[in-house]
């Protein structure tokens, strides 16, 4: 682990004078002016550079300093890009310093041949170890997770115990669990610290033993380790194969990072974005992903639009329906998108077996139902005014009114929590572009209903 830096980038002196000396190409008293800084405010002056004085800029820092600002770099910011342009022997230098974990993420973003080249040059043990690291696929608990444990046999004492932590200790970063396996390396528990720091020297380690109750198989979601962490409040928890063989660990730091590249796909997601659109991407990249979605959402209005067409003698005969279409269907989105938010936070939330499978959409279309019918009062209200002080005005208007609005606002709520349920339930992810299919079916359904009991009600 790298000292506490004295020094933040946020300070505006300091960040000034970097970004001074950056612009100036002066790296030399930049890698000085660096080396106090925390490995996140190293990480964010590389990637304002470019790749030419990135590479210069790497190879001035401390190696330890070095290897930490690169892992913390986001993958946007192309440091799989800067790892590859740097020579073999320096990337597998930088490499060797960091958690096996850490190390194979950014191997993973090098291409076959690069990563060949720098593994080569690595020692024959971390090659090893980030070799069957990759064999994992993405986004699992396998590739997320550490090798680098202390794990301790339980026909130990719990003297001769101590005596193998302090060995294993020495090679591995912030160890939270002592894991207890047996010859075949079958996990069987976990000892406290404090319980083997206080237990007599010939207790049997198998007296202290604790079981583990929450363990991950290394092909489970990434996600769903991190609800587990979160839920149980756990700072690592172990990854065993079917056959219970101990293989790694997954600390919380990891899972924080998870979390949040979870989140940010599930919110850009929700919007109709590409969960391939990183936030930092450049143009190109944020058009190939977002005029897909946007086709689709023209073919949808296109379709709502339709609904319009097929009423035009109403809308000639009723011209003021015009200025009230845009209000029904509004309405009847904003209320599905409150239902839609809801909803997919429930799924996301969702503790297990233990989570009540139903009632997310009756909740939703009973909330939608009090909502339309205050709303639609509030109309038929304004609408009995109309009536009133502008004669001519059908007396049916007001219903029309109580009848769309309510109607789409009920609708529009039900569907928010359908349609993110159901995909849920078919096992696809609840966050796909629900928004751009609810606004669609919002926008029908007003058109719908406000024109067609118009056509019914007032001519």
């Amino acid at each position: 682990m790298s000292a506490a830096p004295t020094r933040h980038l946020k300070h505006p002196d300091l960040r000034e004078r970097v970004y001074a000396l950056v612009s100036a190409g002066d790296l030399a008293p930049l890698s000085s002016l660096l080396s106090d800084l925390h490995p996140s405010d190293v990480a964010d002056v590389l990637a304002s550079l470019e790749e030419r004085e990135r590479v210069a800029l790497v190879g001035a820092l401390p190696v330890e300093l070095a290897s930490e600002a690169l892992a913390e770099m986001e993958e946007a910011e192309a440091r799989g890009d800067l790892l590859a342009a740097l020579a073999p022997e320096k990337g597998a230098e930088l490499l060797g310093t960091l958690d096996d974990d850490d190390a194979t993420d950014l191997v993973a973003e090098l291409k076959p041949e690069e990563q060949a080249r720098v593994l080569a040059r690595m020692s024959a043990e971390d090659a090893g170890d980030i070799r069957r690291l990759l064999r994992f696929e993405e986004e699992t608990a396998g590739s997320l997770m550490t090798t680098s444990l202390v794990a301790i046999r339980a026909d130990l004492t719990a003297e001769e115990a101590i005596r193998d932590l302090r060995r294993q200790g020495r090679e591995v970063d912030s160890f939270y669990n002592v894991f207890v396996v047996d010859d075949a390396r079958r996990l069987e528990g976990t000892v406290p610290l404090d319980d083997l720091i206080l237990a007599a020297p010939t207790t049997p380690l198998r007296e202290l033993v604790q079981p583990i109750d929450i363990t991950v198989p290394p092909d489970l979601d990434q996600e769903e380790v991190g609800r587990l962490m979160s839920r149980y409040n756990l700072v690592s928890v172990p990854v065993v194969q079917p056959d219970g063989r101990l293989i790694g660990r997954i600390t919380f730091d990891d899972v924080i990072d998870v979390i949040e590249a979870e989140q940010t796909e599930d919110l850009l997601l929700l919007a109709g974005v590409s969960d391939e659109e990183e936030v930092r991407a450049d143009w190109r990249t944020a058009v190939r992903a977002r005029l897909p979605w946007l086709s689709i959402n023209l073919l949808t209005a296109a379709i709502a639009s339709s609904i319009v067409v097929f009423f035009g003698r109403t809308i000639e005969s009723l011209w003021f329906l015009a200025a009230i279409m845009p209000i029904v269907a509004g309405m009847g989105g904003s209320s599905g998108t409150q239902s839609l938010a809801v909803t997919v936070r429930r799924i996301a939330l969702a503790r297990g077996s233990f989570e009540p499978r139903s009632g997310a959409v009756a909740k939703e279309a009973v909330v939608g139902l009090v909502n339309g019918l205050a709303l639609g009062i509030f109309a038929f209200t304004v609408g009995w005014v109309v009536v009133t002080v502008m004669p001519g005005v059908s007396p049916r208007l007001p219903w029309v009114l109580l009848l769309a609005l309510g109607g789409n606002v009920l609708i529009a709520a039900s569907m928010g929590a359908l349609i993110p349920t159901a995909l849920h339930r078919m096992g696809v992810d609840p966050a796909i572009a629900s928004s751009v299919f609810l606004t669609a079916l919002t926008d029908m359904c007003g058109f719908l209903l406000l024109l067609g009991l118009a056509s019914a009600l007032l001519l």
